[in-house]
């Protein structure tokens, strides 16, 4: 199986101004960072990180997995900065571009490897990100700003 988080650098770095949006990134990033770095435990093929940034010279593509969720908003295609896509061997994909349910998947990737590691591997989680994986929270504070608009 193959991993890629695509996130967007502004929002990870506080540029925008969500303060909410910056920390779910970072508990995003923190995860991401933890599986790539045991991803063997997990037969993990490749786990890609994608540093999204609004430059001209950055159009957004993904990196390691052909594939991108994309919404209508006011008749307009909008591609979310931040979302994480799965591939597994069959070659199925699953594109979460939802931040919350992205933090889930890889919570539970966190998960299986405490249960194979000898260590607790746990990042140390925001409260929102903390409260969504304990709540069941789906409703994130975005700007519509956020997204990549093509």
């Amino acid at each position: 199986m193959r991993v890629e988080l695509r996130v967007c650098r502004h929002c990870f770095e506080g540029e925008h101004e969500n303060e909410h949006k910056t920390k779910i990134t970072r508990d995003l990033v923190a995860c991401a960072e933890i599986i790539e770095e045991h991803k063997h435990h997990l037969d993990l093929d490749d786990v890609h990180i994608r540093w999204v940034t609004e430059d001209e010279d950055d159009d957004g593509r993904p990196d390691a997995i052909p594939a991108v969720a994309a919404t209508i908003q006011n008749e307009q295609i909008m591609v979310s900065d931040t979302q994480l896509i799965t591939m597994g061997e069959n070659g199925y994909m699953m594109v979460y571009p939802n931040p919350q349910d992205a933090l889930k998947v890889l919570s539970g990737n966190i998960d299986e490897l405490n249960k194979v590691t000898s260590g607790n591997v746990t990042p140390t989680l925001s409260p929102e990100g903390a409260e969504i994986l304990t709540s069941g929270q789906t409703d994130v504070q975005e700007r519509e700003d956020d997204d990549i608009d093509y």
